[in-house]
């Protein structure tokens, strides 16, 4: 007789909730044929607003001012006269104001001072950097509960935090848990992503400083092994809303030049 050992590979499944990493307010109310529309912006960077409507003729009243961008910290009320059908709007938003001048910036290494980091990959290559998203990107090969640090001064406008799971797939993108932080003098973000669950130390809101610890590396979302993705982005009119862009750390370190296995100390 022959016997038959099977081994059973635990299979994850993709989290059954998506994390938005920031809210902002958004109402509506009708008052006869006059809809008012109220948008609030809690982030300390500008937002951009889009509205929607299933009727026709609202939605070329909304096409003729969208998107609204709102200031850092700010709201306003907007006004429609002469609708005629009482329609729900549907909303969507990006981070950053595209009409917004950018100014170069160097970065902080995105680790603790006296730590020394590999590159896992690179500028513009294969499975994740290959789009306008990503391009720029550089991986390092942070392990889990590796502290992540500041590269820059600013706000704090974006946090996910509460998965726990990666997936080779590009389905997988959606469930990473990350940070966005605003640089408001420049107008640049910068993003560190993969983080490991509940792996943020700061909130929506606060202040950070160069250098400042913020984060614990992971691995979630897109992602076949713990590290860390840094990315420094600035708005554009896409459906990300940001776009990825060359980095530039302090010390005259070329963001385009690294390679994979280049080593950098902080």
């Amino acid at each position: 007789m022959i016997s038959l050992l099977l081994s059973c590979k635990s299979v994850v499944l993709l989290p059954s909730i998506k994390y938005n990493q920031y809210e902002y307010g958004k109402s509506f109310s009708y008052n006869k044929d006059t809809l008012n529309i109220k948008l609030d912006n809690p982030l300390h960077c500008p937002l951009r607003v889009w509205f929607y409507s299933s009727d026709e003729q609202t939605q070329k009243e909304f096409d003729k001012i969208i998107p609204i961008t709102l200031n850092s910290v700010s709201d306003t009320i907007l006004t429609f006269v002469n609708i005629q059908r009482k329609v729900e709007p549907t909303f969507s938003s990006r981070l950053g104001d595209i009409s917004k001048r950018i100014d170069k910036i160097e970065l902080d290494l995105p680790f603790l001072k006296n730590k020394k980091f590999t590159i896992l990959q690179e500028n513009n290559t294969n499975f994740t950097h290959n789009s306008d998203w990503s391009r720029y990107a550089l991986d390092f090969d942070l392990k889990t509960n590796d502290t992540i640090c500041s590269a820059t001064d600013g706000f704090v406008v974006g946090v996910v935090n509460k998965y726990k799971h990666s997936g080779k797939g590009s389905e997988w993108k959606p469930y990473a848990n990350y940070l966005t932080i605003y640089e408001p003098n420049s107008g640049v973000f910068t993003q560190y992503v993969h983080l490991v669950e509940n792996g943020s130390l700061v909130n929506i809101g606060d202040k950070v400083n160069r250098g400042q610890k913020i984060a614990l590396s992971g691995n979630t979302g897109h992602s076949t092994e713990e590290h860390l993705h840094f990315s420094c982005l600035i708005p554009v009119n896409s459906t990300d809303g940001l776009k990825s862009i060359p980095i530039e750390f302090i010390g005259g370190i070329n963001g385009i030049k690294l390679k994979r296995g280049d080593e950098l100390k902080n």
